[in-house]
């Protein structure tokens, strides 16, 4: 998919379809594409608890997020959006740089106005990819997929990551490019561990991402995913 893993674009392997799909990304955009991703190489999360945010070069008015994580433990949030309440739990404790970026974007108002850029089939990749901040027109998505927030940060893996129903994941462009794009999953999906899991969606919230994945997308992308024809525009991130 790409920006669903890609700051900039990550390619991901569907093994239940035998796809290969570019995921999110940030830096370029245009038509979906793939891209080697990087295999997993173990926990990144740093030592002392220190994070250590790059600019990438590109134009932000995004500040950039602490060194130091300001969470610990379950951090409850909730995304108002045009489709209803989406209710995330993100894990501060297995992934304090990851939960620190999208709190931190989360608080700056970051995400309110952006529409999610990329929805899957229900039967064959279940996703709603989101957080790309140049989906801000309804009519320009197809282009969307390579925005960011201005800055990566390294992955927080342990290799042995699996991508069920109810997973919220950062999408990239490869080892060490996250950047504010993420995916929530309402699927058994199978891709090659290279995405960060940062946290889980609610039950409630799986069943609200598999009503609007049923009313189909665009099918823009080669892969078949698209914007969803059903807009799931975020108007805003409370945390907490």
């Amino acid at each position: 998919m790409r920006a669903m893993l890609k700051r900039t674009l990550l390619s991901v392997t569907l093994l239940a379809a035998g796809t290969t799909l570019a995921a999110c990304g940030s830096s370029d955009s245009g038509s979906d594409s793939s891209a080697a991703g990087g295999g997993a190489t173990g926990s990144s999360s740093p030592a002392g608890g220190a994070c250590t945010y790059s600019p990438d070069g590109s134009s932000s008015d995004v500040k950039l997020p602490p060194s130091d994580p300001s969470k610990t433990g379950k951090v409850p949030v909730t995304i108002s959006s045009t489709v209803g309440d989406l209710k995330l739990t993100l894990d501060a404790d297995k992934t304090p740089c990851t939960v620190n970026s999208f709190v931190s974007l989360a608080e700056q108002g970051f995400f309110e106005g952006i529409y999610c850029h990329r929805i899957g089939d229900p039967a064959q990749f279940p996703m709603l990819q989101c957080g790309d901040p140049t989906a801000k027109d309804p009519s320009q998505l197809a282009s969307a997929g390579a925005g960011g927030p201005g800055y990566v940060f390294a992955d927080e893996l342990t290799g042995s990551e699996t991508y069920g129903a109810g997973t919220l994941a950062m999408a990239n462009s490869g080892p060490d490019t996250n950047g504010s794009q993420f995916f929530m999953v309402f699927g058994d999906i199978g891709l090659s561990p290279d995405y960060t899991v940062f946290g889980t969606i609610a039950p409630e919230t799986i069943s609200t991402l598999k009503a609007v994945a049923a009313k189909g997308n665009a099918g823009t992308n080669p892969d078949g995913t698209g914007a969803p024809k059903t807009p799931v525009k975020f108007t805003k991130v409370t945390v907490g």
